[in-house]
C-alpha cells in the first residue's frame, strides 16, 4: 500500500510535463511563422526593386539616343517600394548604374539593389 500512495499525483505531474513541451512547440511554431512572414516581405521587395531597376534599364536601352535623359537623383517611388528611392548615374561613357533603396515598414535598416548596365548607341549601316 505504501507504494501506492508513493505513486498518487504522479499523473497529474506527467500531464503538466506534457501541457508544457506542448506549449513551447506551440510558441516554436509561432515564432516560426512570423519569420517566415518577414522573409517572404523582404523576398517581395527585393524582387520588386530588381524589376524597377530593370524596367529602367529597358527603357534606357529601347531609347539608347536619349539614355543620358534617364538620369535621376533620389526620385521617389513609394507607390511601387515602401520610402522606396531610384537613382540612375552615369560613372563612364556608354555605362550606368541604377541604384533602388527601400526600407520596410518596421525596419530600420535600408536596403538596395544595384544593377549596372553598358547602353552602346547603336549607329545605322
Amino acid at each position: 500500500m505504501s507504494s501506492a500512495k508513493a505513486q498518487q499525483g504522479a499523473m497529474l505531474l506527467e500531464a503538466l510535463i506534457a501541457i508544457v513541451i506542448f506549449s513551447m512547440g506551440i510558441l516554436a511554431l509561432v515564432g516560426l511563422q512570423g519569420a517566415m512572414l518577414s522573409n517572404t516581405s523582404n523576398a517581395k521587395y527585393r524582387a520588386d526593386a530588381s524589376y524597377i531597376a530593370q524596367q529602367r534599364i529597358g527603357q534606357m536601352w529601347a531609347d539608347s539616343d536619349n539614355a543620358i535623359n534617364y538620369l535621376e537623383n533620389q526620385t521617389k517611388i513609394p507607390q511601387l517600394l515602401p520610402n522606396g528611392e531610384r537613382t540612375v548615374t552615369q560613372p563612364n561613357l556608354n555605362q550606368f548604374v541604377v541604384t533602388v533603396t527601400w526600407q520596410a515598414p518596421g525596419d530600420s535598416e535600408q536596403h538596395n539593389v544595384v544593377m549596372n548596365a553598358s547602353i552602346v548607341k547603336v549607329l545605322p549601316n
